[in-house]
């Protein structure tokens, strides 16, 4: 890998090639044995077909392909491989894999069988539809026993399935084009992805209401299979990609850029307390410091926070994961005690139940916890006078499902990942689609209450869904990782100003996107595309928005959103423009305004940050490069 690679993405392990494979107005991306982007008269019918295979703690089982054949000829092609999948306990399960599409058809099929025990919490097909045009629309249903169902896709995040027991889905793909998904094998139900922030709504195998994991027993055989058929009236129209410059506009409506928060860890105190001066470097306003005494966590680590606090003169919200043991008074008035003995200047205090952090999906028990009433008023008690904040230490899943009583807190907070399902570059960048639904929906929950997000980053610092986060010492691209190595380069970048361009419509109090240090931090560690302990890509970015908190701000929008994402807001001598590609592929913008200067962050400057260049109206975005503009007034 080329070191320009290297800087994008910070890691030296190349992206899963892809191939384009075309039949008649049909057109496929393989990657990774699966089915990508499938596109009909150039509109997308699908975003995904794919046979996955999940451990059980759901961590995605890798495929080992072998016997690759693909043969294409106009109008059609045929695929066929083997691939093999290993469970962390050494089980195999393998599966003979045969895919044809033509003009207006593709049937995927796979035919597997498991070499020793094989305990999964999911083995079987996944079909992705897009969001963007689907969302709200009417959708037809067939079902198992032959009954059909005319319904609409979820507007809002819909927390639980929104259908179940599929025997197909009908919808519209554009105005004259129909597709028709059929899946066979097994039992398939619906749930929406935008709930994890993935751009997608999700049919996959077996319900989650049965037992999982469950067992695939050795030498057993299993067949599934998901067929799309296509059809287009003769007004339907082609849709071509222009090439011709994104052109980016402010929106009329005004709202105020979100202060900026940045995470502290007691494992990363060392690093922490060596790096004071870059929260001013940044703009940081707010210290979000995490405590957990299930973790271990206590008078020591409150004490590193009282004097991050006092050294940097930032307001501090403690972030605590409550075990709810006991009697909750007293567990909020010994961590009271523990507060005033570290000399802890609070500036909010945010609680949620520990248990609350775990998924609680359809067809499960939910935990034992006491009513989150009980210790909204055990904590004010304890911490009179200091604003309360509820909601979630996991995602916005855990929101959705187990709604807070928002009139009892002073603001609401959760998090999102987006390797959550996915972890490739493409799916990653995709989950800016379904974040703006999102910070809508908890909009509609929560109404014009304070909403707060974060830390949210692309590496995973907690796990709902299983037993743990995923270890990644080769630094790959995998789902529920707790180390990304794009977080350490020009994409990690990307991805910061691409996410407070998408959640400024819901006029967030504080974002947080980072720590201070560790894997999730600002600065830089060994072996990556910055210097050692200088400052990460994303933190150029986040200094950026720090410099403008607080300041009237409007959402940019674009004609190309699947490719830019950006905002502006107001500065001292103009108005700022940020704005960021999210492709690998070089991208024009044409601005809304003359520019009285340009500077770029790119590949080639991220350890000088952003960099002038000559001023020009339109303006060549390199991969993941991030754009900040002077607009005179």
């Amino acid at each position: 890998m080329s070191s320009l690679d290297f800087r994008l993405y910070g890691t030296h392990e190349p992206s899963a090639p892809m191939r384009r494979l075309t039949a008649g107005p049909l057109s496929v991306d393989l990657q990774d044995g699966n089915l990508r982007t499938i596109r009909y008269h150039g509109h997308e019918a699908l975003r995904a077909i794919a046979f996955l295979v999940r451990d059980k703690d759901w961590g995605t089982c890798a495929a080992k392909i072998s016997n690759l054949a693909i043969h294409e000829s106009e109008p059609r092609f045929r695929i066929t491989y083997r691939a093999s999948y290993s469970a962390p306990d050494g089980a195999r399960l393998v599966a003979d894999i045969v895919i044809e599409g033509e003009a207006e058809r593709i049937r995927f099929t796979a035919d597997f069988t498991a070499q020793g025990d094989f305990e999964t919490a999911r083995a079987g097909f996944t079909v992705l539809h897009p969001i963007v045009g689907v969302s709200g629309e009417p959708v037809t249903v067939g079902h198992a026993d032959g009954s059909v169902e005319q319904a609409h896709w979820p507007r809002a995040i819909d927390p639980w399935q929104p259908f179940e027991e599929i025997a197909s889905i009908t919808h519209r793909v554009a105005p004259g084009i129909t597709a028709e998904t059929c899946f066979a094998g097994d039992i398939f139900e619906m749930e929406d992805q935008r709930n994890w922030t993935d751009g997608s709504y999700k049919t996959y195998v077996r319900p989650l209401a049965l037992p999982w994991p469950y067992r695939l027993e050795s030498g057993a055989r299993h067949s599934q299979s998901v067929e799309l058929i296509l059809s287009a009236g003769a007004a339907a129209p082609a849709l071509a990609r222009s090439d011709t410059p994104s052109s980016l506009a402010l929106s009329p409506k005004a709202v105020r850029l979100p202060e900026i928060g940045v995470g502290l860890r007691p494992d990363c105190a060392e690093a922490e307390a060596r790096h004071l001066p870059l929260l001013e470097q940044i703009g940081a306003r707010h210290l979000i410091a995490h405590y957990d005494p299930i973790a271990g966590h206590g008078s020591e680590a409150l004490k590193h926070y009282a004097n991050v606090a006092r050294s940097s003169g930032l307001k501090l919200t403690l972030e605590c994961a409550v075990a709810c043991k006991g009697h909750l008074d007293d567990e909020m008035a010994e961590l009271a005690a523990l507060v005033s003995e570290a000399n802890l200047p609070i500036d909010t205090l945010f609680v949620s139940p520990s248990v609350d952090r775990q998924s609680t999906p359809p067809g499960s028990a939910w935990p034992d916890c006491p009513p989150l009433e009980d210790l909204y008023q055990a904590a004010r008690k304890s911490f009179p006078g200091i604003r309360l904040g509820g909601g979630m230490l996991s995602y916005f899943t855990e929101l959705n499902r187990k709604r807070i009583p928002g009139h009892l807190v002073d603001y609401v907070s959760h998090c999102t990942n987006p390797i959550v399902h996915a972890a490739d570059d493409l799916s990653v960048m995709q989950t800016f689609e379904a974040l703006a639904d999102v910070v809508a929906s908890a909009r509609a929950l929560y109404g014009d209450k304070p909403y707060r997000i974060g830390p949210s980053t692309i590496a995973m610092r907690q796990n709902p869904y299983g037993a743990a986060t995923k270890d990644n010492p080769t630094l790959s691209r995998i789902p529920m990782a707790n180390v990304d190595p794009r977080h350490n380069g020009l994409f990690g970048a990307a991805f910061a100003l691409a996410y407070a361009a998408t959640t400024l419509p819901a006029e967030l109090e504080v974002l947080t996107l980072s720590t201070l240090a560790g894997p999730f931090g600002l600065i830089a560690g060994r072996g990556e595309p910055c210097a050692s302990e200088s400052i990460r890509p994303l933190g150029r970015v986040i200094a950026e928005l720090g410099r403008l908190a607080g300041r009237r701000a409007w959402a940019v929008t674009s004609d190309a959103p699947s490719d830019v994402l950006g905002l502006a807001a107001e500065g001292e001598r103009g108005v700022v423009l940020l704005a960021a590609n999210i492709t690998p592929h070089d991208r024009e913008v044409r601005l809304p305004g003359p520019a009285a200067s340009l500077a770029l962050l790119n590949a080639g400057t991220l350890d000088k940050g952003f960099t002038e260049i000559s001023s020009t109206n339109t303006v060549s975005l390199p991969p993941y490069a991030c754009l900040k503009a002077l607009i005179s007034k």
